[in-house]
Formats: structure tokens, sequence, C-alpha cells
């Protein structure tokens, strides 16, 4: 039985993450961490890891970038391995993901569905073979409450695209001033929000007489609850270091 603690347990995908435990054996969540209350969950909910007074094998966390420090501190205190699940992170923050993870186990992945890691590897497989002779675009939906924009998966199919091209690409997020033909080195990323879209992504390949699409669609936040539970469950016990969802991946094989 792996025992969690859950931050941003008051949240949308808290809820979710709790309801998948409720129906999935080997997972308890014996706390979470959330600034607001709720009366219906059956435990005990801190509004701070300062008071947190119960023991649990990983945290979980799908609270907010501005919980990070207030997260990485107690982590690296109780030397307590953590999936990270939120988006959004400055690079001054992943700055110190990465610093924290030299002492403590940290799980960090923009997107926990195993399908966009999968997209992810293909796409930089394509750019590999493509990129010299296709242009690129990527387009990402998500709901009317998203604060991030691109979203953080879209760019962590960037930087998975980008590994396999040659040149370092541009990233273009609106054309409306530009009057000139679209450069070779440009990437275009768009994003759209509306109504309760949970998460679409695609990548565009578009060459001289064919174009290639990759996309993919998450139809319910069970699929990143259930990715952040098999991140807790690879995550139980490991050392000191920084893991992503192909290190979840790999274990599976």
């Amino acid at each position: 039985m792996i025992k969690l603690l859950l931050s941003g347990c008051c949240g949308h995908m808290g809820r979710t993450v709790t309801a998948l435990v409720n129906s999935r054996e080997g997972f308890e969540i014996t706390a979470g961490v959330d600034l607001k209350e709720d009366n219906n969950l059956d435990y005990p909910v801190f509004a701070s890891f300062d008071e947190v007074n119960v023991n649990f094998d990983v945290i979980i966390d799908f609270s907010h970038p501005t919980a990070l420090a207030g997260l990485l501190e107690y982590v690296n205190k109780m030397h307590i391995p953590a999936v990270l699940c939120s988006t959004g992170y400055s690079d001054e923050q992943i700055e110190e993901i990465n610093t924290s993870s030299k002492h403590c186990a940290i799980f960090r992945s923009a997107n926990m569905s195993l399908g966009i890691n999968l997209l992810s590897d293909i796409c930089r497989q394509a750019a590999k073979i493509l990129g010299d002779n296709f242009d690129i675009e990527i387009i990402e939906a998500h709901h009317n409450l998203k604060l991030d924009a691109p979203s953080g998966t879209a760019l962590m199919l960037e930087k998975s695209i980008e590994k396999g091209l040659d040149y370092k690409p541009e990233l273009v997020y609106d054309r409306h001033d530009r009057r000139q033909k679209r450069d070779k080195k440009e990437i275009g990323m768009h994003a759209v929000r509306g109504g309760n879209i949970v998460g679409e992504h695609q990548i565009i390949f578009a060459g001289e007489d064919e174009i290639i699409t990759f996309s993919h669609s998450a139809r319910s936040k069970t699929v990143f609850a259930s990715g952040a539970l098999d991140a807790a469950a690879f995550m139980a016990g490991k050392k000191s270091g920084l893991y992503s969802m192909k290190d979840v991946i790999l274990s599976q094989n």
C-alpha cells in the first residue's frame, strides 16, 4: 500500500485523483494540503506543509506554481519523493526543482498522460527525419479556465521536436502583424481556450505535397490522475534525482 499526501486536493485534479484512488487498489491518501477547506474528503486537509503530522510515502502535487516554494522546502527537509504535476513553472522555478533533485527524489512532467509522452518521442523522431523539408506547427486547445498559454504540454512537445532538428527554431506565437513569407526555421505555436476542453494537442508537419499530423485528445482528467498514480508507484522509495514520465514508461517495459 502506497500512502500519499495530495497537494491541491480540493482542486479539480485533486478531486479526480481522490476519486481514482477510491476505486484503485494499492494506494491510500493519508492527508491533503490545500488553502481551501473541504469537509467531504475522508482524510485530513492541512493549510500548509508545516502543519502535516501524518506518515506517507510520496507527495502528489496538483496545486499551483505559487505553492512550489513551500513544497520544495518541505521535501528538502523530509526527503520524501514528490511527483510534481503542476504546469506553468517559471525558468527560475524549474531551476529550483533541478537543484532540489540533487538532494531529493523529484518527478516532473508537463503532462501526466502516457500517450502524450509517447507522442513527444514520436515528434522528436519525426522532426529528425522531416524537419529539413517540412514546416512545423503546434496547436493546443484547453478549457476556458486555464491560465497559461501556450500549455506546458505544447512547450514540452516543442522541446522534443527541437531535439530532432539540426537548427534552433524560432517560436512564433502570433503572425497577425507579420507581412512576410514564413521563415523555414519557424515553429508556430497556437492556443485555443474555450468551454470545458480537457486537452487537445496537434502537431502538423506540412511538406510540398503531403501533410503529416500527429494528435492527442484527452477525454477526461482521469488520464492525468492515472498517470500521477503510476508515477507515485514508481517514485516510492527512490533515491535523489530528477525523474520523468520517460523513466516510468521504461520501467514498464
